[in-house]
């Protein structure tokens, strides 16, 4: 029988003793989002509360889906269970991924699972499917749970909304330590990767970022007890990822030591919950938009009568 024909809860108490095709059906059905994946959440909040959540970011061509593979061998060969959540930005116009990170994923231990989502247009880049997606991995067994995006514009910043530990690659000759700077990644990431190291201009990076993080009581770090460690990195050779490997695993005791990793979970939450709300909310006034009250209103400001300031205070204001 097909999972399709399968009650959901059924499928859910699969998923939840490892049967991957019921993982991969639950990660479908968390991406359609609506009642199913509401539901999928109500089974798989509490389960996955232990899991580390790591998330992986840094510029297009930076080598992170071939230091994600190492790094997820890594993991299994010291009896881990890790899974991957790789985001690929969706076309504006045809809403399509290339979902590329798969394919340079493709020799990865077999324990390990790995799922290609796309952001289909979601802002700030990381689709909303992606905190759903981990869950379900998490609530499936799987510990730590990656999730590696294309370091696109703010895309960049918003994984840490979704992880417990941030890391960001860099690669010499791109200009990433300043840029880094530039888009706030200094605050967010917990450690730093200067991946191709062995190409010239590998310790220029690293000096760069030396630099910036003297100056963090300036920019504003948001742990001022934690100082991000600089690893060097060839992901191509394998050297350096049991030292990235040891970092994630230094920064996680940090944050339990601390009392961090709670605080995390619940900027976390807020963030998820805010996001939610002005999706649906977004949607509502879409619709509201479209009714014939409105119509008027929407002639009003494109022929230059109205403003739409005020026109979207009238939307707005039997919410305030």
């Amino acid at each position: 029988m097909s999972l399709r024909q399968v009650p959901i809860d059924q499928v859910i108490e699969r998923a939840l003793n490892g049967d991957r095709r019921a993982i991969g059906r639950l990660l479908s059905l968390v991406e359609r989002g609506g009642d199913d994946a509401e539901t999928i959440e109500t089974a798989t909040h509490v389960r996955a509360r232990d899991s580390h959540v790591i998330g992986i970011t840094g510029a297009p061509g930076a080598g992170k889906s071939t230091m994600v593979a190492r790094l997820v061998a890594a993991f299994s060969a010291a009896d881990r269970r890790p899974a991957v959540v790789a985001v690929d930005p969706s076309s504006p116009l045809t809403g399509g991924a290339i979902l590329g990170d798969r394919v340079r994923m493709a020799e990865v231990d077999t324990t390990a699972f790995i799922r290609s989502v796309a952001t289909r247009g979601h802002s700030g880049g990381l689709a909303l499917s992606v905190p759903g997606s981990a869950r379900v991995l998490a609530a499936a067994g799987f510990d730590p749970v990656i999730i590696e995006t294309v370091g696109v514009g703010q895309v960049e910043v918003d994984v840490t909304a979704a992880a417990d530990t941030t890391v960001v690659v860099v690669t010499p000759g791109m200009g990433d330590a300043v840029q880094a700077n530039k888009a706030g990644l200094l605050e967010v990431a917990d450690i730093f990767v200067v991946n191709k190291a062995d190409l010239p201009g590998a310790s220029d990076a690293r000096r760069d970022l030396e630099l910036m993080l003297e100056l963090s009581h300036v920019t504003g770090q948001e742990d001022a007890d934690h100082r991000p460690p600089i690893i060097m990195v060839n992901s191509l050779e394998g050297d350096g990822i049991d030292a990235v490997r040891t970092a994630i695993a230094e920064h996680r005791d940090h944050l339990v030591t601390t009392d961090r990793l709670q605080e995390r979970r619940r900027k976390r939450a807020r963030y998820e919950m805010r996001v939610r709300a002005e999706l649906a909310f977004g949607a509502h006034l879409q619709r509201r938009l479209g009714e014939p009250e409105f119509a008027a209103t929407v002639d009003s400001v494109a022929q230059g009568d109205d403003t739409p300031a005020a026109a979207a205070r009238k939307l707005w204001q039997p919410y305030a």
